[in-house]
């Protein structure tokens, strides 16, 4: 079952929002795209903090609306997402150490994207390393590692993630050695994420629902980005402009986690503005077109957060 409940209106509001945008220049836009919308009654942050059950926040009711919702997809550094989740669960039980750098890597992973920081963090989750290819036997055992990750998550026997894969690195060049064995001959093995499972992980982090409420915090504070125009200009890959953020109206606070390479264009984001319904949008975009389409992320954004606006 999944986590939250469709909503007629809202899923009529989003299919009609992808049908102009398409008509706007962009043919074949609704095979492109994926998209899970969230909607709540009030804010989203740390509502399950004080909760005495931490299941019983899921049982409280979601409305949303999605397109192409679980199909799972070359998610970018999307992921990076889910490789912060997992350092946090390992924190907690205890398999790593915390220290400065481990936090300042999760920091550069999360506010400046950085694949570098991501590659330690793999490495720190799985106990493997990349380096030169590898015999069959080592290659086997090597891969049974790295899967980890893959294996923690399922786990948690969420529905939105059958057909996800969460275990590789994210790259500039691409990889190499071991790692590129690991990819398969065809690249089959590349990551892949779906939007409600993208979704249903940023509706727990949101909530202080996942690993802890302290662990939570220290997320959305990663995750949190300005909008403040001046700010924006100093760092061009902000990871607003271009995406879901630049959509917003002033005022607003946004916290999420964006991917793009020549082949994507994706975000995750959790909304609140004044005078409207929080809400959750991850929207992943795929194609060379799409890559290069700076316009579309921020206009769909706009678009629903307008359909968010509370009655006067």
């Amino acid at each position: 079952m999944a986590f939250y409940r469709l909503e007629g209106a809202m899923g009529d509001i989003l299919h009609e929002r992808i049908r102009e945008l398409e008509q706007q220049g962009r043919p074949g836009l609704a095979a492109q795209l994926s998209v899970c919308w969230l909607r709540y009654d009030r804010s989203l942050i740390g509502r399950a903090d004080s909760l005495s059950d931490p299941q019983a926040f899921w049982t409280e009711p979601v409305s949303g609306a999605c397109w192409r919702g679980d199909q799972a997809v070359y998610p970018a550094s999307v992921v990076k997402l889910f490789v912060l989740a997992g350092v946090e669960a390992w924190l907690q039980a205890r398999l790593i150490e915390d220290g400065s750098e481990l936090r300042r890597a999760m920091a550069d992973m999360i506010r400046d994207s950085s694949n570098d920081a991501t590659s330690l963090l793999v490495d720190v989750l799985s106990g493997t390393s990349s380096g030169p290819a590898l015999p069959e036997a080592k290659l086997q055992a090597w891969i049974a590692q790295r899967q980890l990750l893959n294996r923690w998550f399922g786990g948690l026997d969420w529905p939105e993630l059958t057909g996800c894969n969460l275990c590789q690195k994210t790259w500039g060049d691409g990889p190499y050695g071991r790692e590129r064995q690991f990819y398969g001959p065809a690249m089959e093995n590349r990551n892949r994420l779906s939007v409600e499972a993208t979704a249903r992980l940023l509706h727990a982090i949101v909530a202080g629902s996942f690993v802890s409420p302290p662990a939570c915090s220290r997320m959305r504070h990663l995750l949190r980005r300005s909008l403040d125009p001046g700010e924006r200009r100093a760092d061009p890959e902000n990871q607003v402009d271009g995406f879901l953020g630049e959509g917003l109206p002033e005022g607003a606070r946004l916290w999420s986690k964006a991917g793009w390479m020549s082949q994507a264009r994706h975000d995750a984001a959790y909304v609140e503005i004044d005078g409207h319904h929080p809400f959750i949008l991850v929207v992943f975009s795929e194609g060379a077109a799409r890559a290069t389409d700076h316009t579309l992320l921020p206009e769909l954004a706009r678009r629903l957060a307008q359909a968010c606006r509370r009655p006067d």
